[in-house]
């Protein structure tokens, strides 16, 4: 399940309710809480980091805040001298407070479901740098990307190190797996796609394979890319064990696109979370169905969203194993 734990569950607001979204993410104790709560009450196969994608942008140098209204970088990086004054930091001090709620998890997990990590990948991680939030064009990153490429190559390999640095860090603290999130991959064209997200996503992933932890316990690597479909051939070239898929194409489409060197994880419309419990259900049977029995990890095709009703994720984790242990 990506983003389990949030506003969706009234145990979560009111942890929210005693400290900012910042405080949470730098507080072990706090992200520990959060993190286990969605295990606790509604019973998931696994457990996913209360973090942030943007949490490494300050290590490198960005002041970021986050306002109900969305995430705000005071600074946008828009020139060459901006990218060159960003630094690659060390995960193990620049970000250690996330490495300690990771190891707090674990043993709050005490083994009953595995624990996944994850980071932003390079492309995506470039947009909230160059945008300085949000964005609905993304006016800034095709200015950079196709009007100063250098530069663009120059941000993109500093957030590649810096990804691949902390999800090694994450998985030496005790992550199960991790998850590359590109949820801005989608934004060029097939090209470009093959130039900026899954050329960096590649270096990550190399980067990851190479780094004795990962080798050691053999990690999986997750890499979702939100509105995939125009790339399902490259994409399935990425390296990533496990390939995300959002809900706007059929998961029986990208297996056959993809073949079966790789496993899915998806597809339902987190939007499908409003409908009845018995709705619910015959979407889910319907996913597993087109997924077939070669290598899937039922999700949501992204986050769940605030609005939904706590009942209705245990509806659907209740008729995703249910339906899985019959089939």
């Amino acid at each position: 399940m990506m983003r389990q734990a949030g506003r969706y569950l009234p145990s979560y607001r009111a942890v929210r309710a005693k400290a900012s979204f910042l405080e949470m993410c730098r507080t072990p104790e706090l992200a520990c809480e959060v993190t286990l709560q969605p295990i606790d009450q509604l019973g998931f196969d696994a457990a996913i980091l209360f973090s942030d994608i943007l949490i490494t942008l300050p290590a490198m140098g960005l002041d970021v805040a986050f306002p109900d209204a969305g995430p705000k970088i005071a600074t946008p990086v828009r020139t060459r001298e901006a990218i060159d004054k960003l630094v690659v930091p060390d995960p193990t001090s620049a970000l250690a407070p996330t490495l300690e709620a990771v190891r707090q998890i674990k043993r709050g997990l005490a083994g009953r479901v595995p624990l996944i990590g994850f980071a932003g990948a390079p492309l995506t991680m470039l947009t909230y740098a160059v945008e300085g939030g949000g964005s609905k064009d993304y006016a800034h990153t095709k200015k950079l990307l196709y009007g100063d490429a250098p530069s663009a190559h120059a941000l993109l390999d500093k957030l590649a190190q810096t990804c691949a640095a902390f999800l090694a860090a994450q998985v030496e603290a005790g992550c199960d797996a991790v998850q590359i999130f590109d949820s801005w991959g989608g934004i060029v064209s097939p090209g470009d796609f093959r130039e900026y997200p899954l050329r960096y996503a590649k270096r990550v992933i190399e980067a990851l394979r190479a780094h004795p932890a990962v080798k050691a316990r053999n990690v999986p690597i997750i890499y979702f890319v939100n509105g995939c479909a125009p790339y399902l051939d490259d994409y399935a070239s990425s390296g990533a064990d496990v390939l995300g898929v959002d809900w706007r194409v059929g998961i029986d489409e990208v297996r056959r696109r993809v073949g079966d060197g790789v496993a899915l994880q998806g597809n339902l419309d987190p939007g499908a979370l409003f409908a009845s419990p018995a709705e619910i259900r015959t979407r889910v049977a319907d996913i597993l169905a087109r997924a077939g029995q070669t290598g899937h990890i039922f999700n949501l095709g992204h986050g769940v969203l605030p609005e939904t009703d706590p009942e209705h994720v245990r509806a659907m984790v209740t008729a995703v194993k249910e339906l899985s242990a019959r089939a």
